[in-house]
């Protein structure tokens, strides 16, 4: 048959993470005549699928063109499930071919009032090959954004905290190493904010700024009333290695300071571990019984600055020291931190570290150990993320 008699044949899809089971679908649908396709735009995919793209619309363009089955792609330029009707009204096909797991009555009503074939296909990979889907292909991909641990001076971040008295947080972001539980106290509702942004990975761009980003979209207008997810768990997930910031009554610091010295960074991971409790239960309130003195926050602060001298200094007791005074303090002003159920962890452990406090701000999560030795069984090392 002569180009000039072959039918139009029409696909829409998002084709993010491209694969086999896209290219199969292609060669089958190019079965009917020569195959036009259009691809969801960028807007189009975070309207539907609240997230962002893998690809940019762009360059999905420039992938299913270049697939040899393919006649012809655009970006459709409408919006929604049926975001392709300017393109069908542009491309004029004869059959409209859908897989089964795309088919629609909207889509099927669609080609009737157009004159259009409607077809449906059974997705089937080509021979020798796996099936595949995106929504398989993403639940398999684990996101390599970091976490957070917290060292010294957690709460000081809080306006409500340093209008008592300023000084330094300290933090460090480390790798996911493995899948740390929600509501930890390692910032996961914050890392699950960047994953709206990022999906898998931070981008490689200035870290403070990549930080401010974070803090601003968590704590956006839409947020509400209420409370402020604290500046330093969004430093500690973007700034890569060991780094401080200094809190002085607003929510974000006067200035940070970060240490990538590698054998000091190398010294920290050999002194820290990280044990599992219980995640924090629903609707638990650390800031139950809060007693905040200016006596109580210059003891959390003095202890945060003793705290980096001796990291740096790699002064192993000095740390463990500073570290249990840093949390005696935070203790001292929100005894709810320790939560029913958590004493029984502490002790077990206490007798096996030099020191021990508990992530981010309570109420469950995890114990970070200061040790001298191999990790413990049954307590997770941890790796500090290097600057690219």
């Amino acid at each position: 048959m002569s180009g000039s008699l072959r039918k139009k044949v029409f696909v829409s899809g998002c084709y993010d993470m491209l694969h086999s089971g896209h290219v199969a679908f292609f060669k089958e649908a190019s079965a009917y005549g020569d195959l036009y396709v259009g691809i969801g735009s960028d807007a189009t995919v975070q309207e539907l699928k609240h997230r962002q793209t893998v690809y940019s619309e762009t360059e999905r363009l420039y992938m299913v063109k270049a697939i040899r089955y393919v006649t012809d792609a655009f970006i459709n330029t409408g919006s929604g499930m049926l975001d392709f009707v300017e393109t069908v009204d542009r491309v004029k096909p004869d059959v409209f071919v859908v897989n089964s797991d795309g088919g629609s009555e909207a889509k099927r009503r669609f080609c009737a009032e157009r004159g259009i074939r409607y077809v449906e296909l059974t997705r089937q990979p080509d021979a020798g090959l796996t099936a595949r889907s995106t929504t398989a292909l993403r639940s398999g991909v684990k996101s390599r954004l970091p976490y957070r641990i917290d060292i010294a001076g957690t709460w000081i971040d809080q306006p409500y905290v340093s209008r008592y008295g300023a000084g330094w947080a300290i933090t460090a972001s480390i790798e996911p190493t493995c899948e740390f539980m929600e509501r930890g106290g390692m910032a996961t509702s914050t890392r699950n904010s960047a994953r709206k942004i990022w999906p898998y990975e931070l981008p490689n761009y200035n870290e403070e700024m990549l930080a401010r980003l974070l803090f601003c979209f968590e704590n956006g207008p839409e947020h509400g009333e209420g409370h402020v997810s604290g500046a330093q768990d969004a430093i500690g997930l973007c700034v890569s290695g060991l780094s401080r910031h200094y809190y002085n009554g607003r929510f974000w610091p006067e200035r940070i300071e970060r240490c990538i010295d590698e054998p000091v960074l190398q010294w920290l991971e050999s002194h820290l571990c990280l044990v599992e409790t219980f995640p924090r239960p629903e609707g638990c309130s650390v800031v139950g019984g809060a007693d905040i003195t200016p006596e109580k926050v210059a003891a959390l602060t003095a202890a945060a600055d003793r705290c980096w001298d001796a990291i740096l200094a790699r002064d192993l007791h000095g740390f463990a020291a500073a570290f249990s005074d840093s949390f005696r303090a935070q203790l001292q002003m929100f005894p709810a931190m320790m939560a029913p159920g958590i004493e029984q962890h502490v002790e077990r452990w206490k007798h096996r570290s030099l020191a021990h406090k508990l992530t981010g701000a309570g109420g469950g999560g995890y114990l970070l150990l200061v040790i001298d030795g191999p990790v413990p069984e049954g307590a997770v090392p941890i790796t500090i993320r290097r600057p690219e």
